[in-house]
């Protein structure tokens, strides 16, 4: 990691303050950037301080941060002027997944920013190579793939674009450290990149399966908490299959892969119910039945939830091996030196 990265130095813009862009600001705020927060519509600058207020408020009573809530509110500026970006040396835009308004996005950030500014997405659906060919200088444009709540997960993808500059991917790599993430770099572009491209084939395999009748959403959902849930907090699905033994992996794979669903259409169960107006908790219209009351302590609950596996997660992070073997050999270092005759 780059030692002279001071983050107290950097000012970072986010463009678009809804559910995501707000905790990305909390995620920022909390590691000493100033943060500059746009509100490209009217009703995110409405939510986006008490959202705000809000993230930081828990984060102090978890213990994650140590400071006053004013010193982190201090260091945010909400605005609806581009020109208040002018001194970021990075901003991500946060907009929802429409090429054109993205663009127009982009056009108002590259009017005021300096030509060594960075810029980033936080697309998850469109490909960095295509939104850098709306942008005046592809080479500082980068995707930035952040999981919500951004201020409590350690996930985050930064993705090259074909015409983004390799180095300055490392550089957000490294400054992405400092958000309390452990980051992937994806140096080559691909639609979905990491994580959504594995996410999406299990969600196409559940919707196969209840769509099918083999299983009830209940059924899959109770096997994701059960199985996968179990442990994908310590490792990855190769960590998994080496701590559980390779060999039975590859004799399930030769059978089991030609029966999975290769579907290239959108299932009819989220198509009917994204017609019928459903959005899940947001309005207790899902794939579960919700009361409203059920909807917004599901909600809470996520968000007690996500501080807790945040501590539980931090207790195993991914050189945790390495580290228990480092401190092994010191403590094994420490006694031979302390033993009779080792005196200088």
């Amino acid at each position: 990691m780059n030692e002279k990265i001071v983050p107290q130095e950097i000012s970072v813009g986010v463009v678009g303050l809804g559910l995501m862009g707000c905790s990305i600001c909390t995620c920022l705020l909390m590691a000493g950037h100033t943060v500059v927060a746009v509100a490209p519509i009217p009703i995110d600058l409405d939510n986006a301080e008490k959202r705000i207020t809000k993230h930081l408020t828990k984060s102090i009573e978890e213990k994650l941060i140590n400071n006053d809530l004013s010193s982190y509110l201090s260091k945010l500026k909400i605005t609806e002027n581009y020109g208040d970006l002018k001194n970021c040396k990075l901003v991500i835009e946060c907009t929802i997944e429409n090429m054109e308004i993205k663009k127009t996005v982009y056009n108002n950030i590259e009017n005021v920013i300096d030509k060594e500014a960075l810029l980033a997405s936080n697309t998850s659906a469109i490909p960095i190579s295509i939104l850098q060919q709306q942008t005046k200088l592809p080479n500082r444009f980068f995707g930035l793939h952040w999981a919500e709540p951004s201020h409590t997960t350690r996930f985050l993808e930064i993705i090259c674009g074909d015409q983004s500059d390799v180095l300055l991917g490392e550089y957000l790599y490294d400054l992405s450290h400092y958000w309390m993430k452990e980051p992937t770099l994806v140096r080559k572009d691909i639609r979905g990149f990491i994580s959504n491209r594995l996410m999406y084939a299990m969600y196409r395999e559940a919707f196969y399966l209840v769509e099918n009748g083999y299983a009830t959403v209940e059924d899959v959902d109770r096997a994701c908490r059960n199985n996968a849930g179990y442990w994908m907090t310590l490792v990855g699905v190769f960590g998994w299959m080496d701590l559980t033994g390779v060999p039975a992996y590859h004799t399930v794979m030769k059978d089991l892969f030609p029966t999975l669903s290769n579907s290239i259409e959108v299932p009819k169960l989220i198509d009917d119910i994204v017609k019928a107006g459903g959005k899940g908790v947001l309005n207790a219209k899902g794939f579960h039945t919700y009361t409203e009351e059920e909807a917004k302590l599901w909600e809470e609950t996520f968000t007690e939830f996500s501080y807790e596996i945040r501590k539980l997660a931090l207790k195993y992070p991914e050189d945790v091996v390495k580290k228990k073997l480092a401190k092994k050999h010191a403590e094994k270092n420490n006694a031979g030196s302390n033993l009779p005759g080792n005196d200088a």
